[in-house]
């Protein structure tokens, strides 16, 4: 590896590398690439707190901010490289001038700091014609970062495929929500999408770029695709028939108006997304497939990898990690892992963790549900009249299941004695379901049990037929916790 910074702290040859928007979806998915690549990590967060748990213990966190100087003294003291990763667009006021001030202030405290090399990730766009707001705020926000005087890699992307990218969610919620979906010109307008896997082997790379001062290099998948190319692509992959009518006296402006209203985008956001969409963004210049050995995957490997990512970070997820810790129940909804819908409740109750889980492991069956079991068996009987598997399987062993057993109309997904039952729905639907409960020892004795109903629906009748019977789960999910805490204790 190429030592930068010879003045820097790196007696062990490894470079000490800074990560600014940790907290993003870039930044959040490049630190364990970069801690897995053995450097010695520090992150910027203005709220630690909220970062800790979700890096290594050996990862170091540190409160700062770009708009404070002082903050950006130490948190660059001894780095080799810094990551910058961080806008504005979601700040209320003149984002643009913001991104200004930001970009300047890490620039020189980069500079005294002896850091040798800033990577930045751009927006990727022609610059003939009018730009963007957000798209003149990436690029004017890398020329701020040089000005401090320290080498600058730039790399600019275009739109990025990944479960989590709000160019990818926006895309998603118009397909998903939209049977016939209005398209105006932009979505006709060219890009060169680039998967999240490929875009972070860039970033990587330029840790290992010879030191030859500032580069910009512009990135992209291996395919040109325009708007309209990734919706039908992802609707294929999903499985979604979708019909696009065009109408060219719809503007952006006036796209940004209907958005709100069909995606979960937030507003603003959505708006400067749009905005940006009348700019052709494909790569120009191919120096980045010569200076690295990078190549990068078409369009439609990039949104199958995004789905496979989703379905493996579900499979993997301990949904209470993401819930409050108070003693009544409580509940939250929330997408997830962009298209999943999730009711999510807990309650504490004053027994151990094995005694919590015992209802647990003998729910279904001849035991019922705890709670509105008549309800569970209308369902069932609806789902039979429609050809599905119904109720009448009950469960193979009353007191234990076993992974892969049929509970009623679910299959045991998963299961850890005392701990963790996740079982997925098989009745029909339309979208896919899992039911999980958790218990874990709780701080001051006692236990908390966690329970999670999770809805990945497709389509337009598939959310419409998650809200539609929104309160009667309300009901009976709610009932069901505390059914479980009263047998429990």
């Amino acid at each position: 590896m190429t030592s930068l910074v010879p003045q820097g702290p790196s007696t062990d040859g490894r470079p000490a590398v800074l990560v600014t928007g940790a907290t993003g979806y870039i930044g959040g998915r490049l630190v364990p690439v970069l801690e897995a690549a053995g450097v010695r990590l520090r992150c910027l967060a203005r709220r630690p707190a909220a970062l800790v748990s979700r890096v290594s213990p050996a990862t170091e966190v540190v409160a700062g901010d770009v708009l404070d100087r002082e903050s950006l003294d130490r948190a660059l003291d001894g780095i080799d490289v810094a990551y910058y990763l961080v806008h504005s667009m979601g700040a209320h006021g003149d984002y643009l001038e913001t991104d200004r001030i930001a970009a300047r202030n890490f620039g020189q405290a980069a500079r005294q700091a002896g850091v040798g090399r800033i990577i930045y990730l751009g927006g990727l766009a022609e610059e003939e014609g009018a730009l963007s707001k957000h798209l003149k705020s990436r690029i004017e926000t890398g020329e701020a970062l040089r000005e401090g005087g320290v080498a600058v890699v730039e790399f600019r992307a275009s739109v990025v495929v990944g479960s989590g990218s709000l160019s990818f969610e926006l895309i998603r919620a118009l397909v998903e929500r939209l049977p016939i979906m209005i398209c105006p010109t932009w979505v006709s307008t060219l890009a060169q999408p680039i998967g999240i896997d490929d875009l972070l082997a860039y970033l990587v790379a330029g840790l290992h770029l010879p030191d030859h001062g500032s580069r910009t290099f512009e990135i992209g998948g291996a395919d040109q695709a325009s708007y309209g190319d990734l919706m039908r692509e992802y609707a294929r992959q999903r499985g979604l028939g979708r019909a696009m009518i065009s109408v060219p006296l719809l503007t952006p402006r006036l796209s940004s108006l209907w958005l709100g209203l069909v995606t979960p985008i937030y507003a603003r956001v959505g708006r400067e997304l749009i905005a940006g969409l009348k700019n052709r963004s494909v790569v120009t210049d191919p120096a980045a497939l010569s200076v690295f050995p990078i190549r990068p995957v078409g369009l439609s490997e990039a949104i199958d990898r995004a789905i496979r990512y989703e379905n493996r970070a579900f499979a993997q997820t301990r949904w209470s990690d993401a819930r409050s810790s108070g003693g009544a129940p409580t509940a939250f909804l929330e997408a997830k892992f962009g298209n999943r819908l999730v009711d999510a409740r807990q309650m504490h109750v004053g027994v151990d963790a094995d005694r919590a889980f015992a209802p647990i492991a003998r729910i279904g069956g001849q035991r019922g549900w705890y709670f509105g079991t008549w309800l569970w068996r209308i369902r069932g009987a609806i789902d039979l009249l429609v050809g599905g598997v119904g109720m009448r399987r009950g469960r193979r062993d009353p007191d234990t299941p076993a992974i892969g057993d049929a509970l009623d109309f679910w299959r045991v997904e998963k299961y850890e004695p005392g701990r963790r039952l996740r079982l997925a729905a098989e009745m029909k639907l339309p979208g896919r379901a899992w039911l999980e409960f958790e218990v874990a020892p709780a701080a001051g004795g006692g236990a908390s049990v966690h329970q999670t109903a999770v809805f990945e629906p497709v389509g337009l009748f598939g959310l419409l037929y998650w809200y539609a019977l929104l309160p009667v789960h309300a009901v009976i999910f709610r009932g069901m916790l505390r059914a479980i805490a009263r047998r429990a204790q």
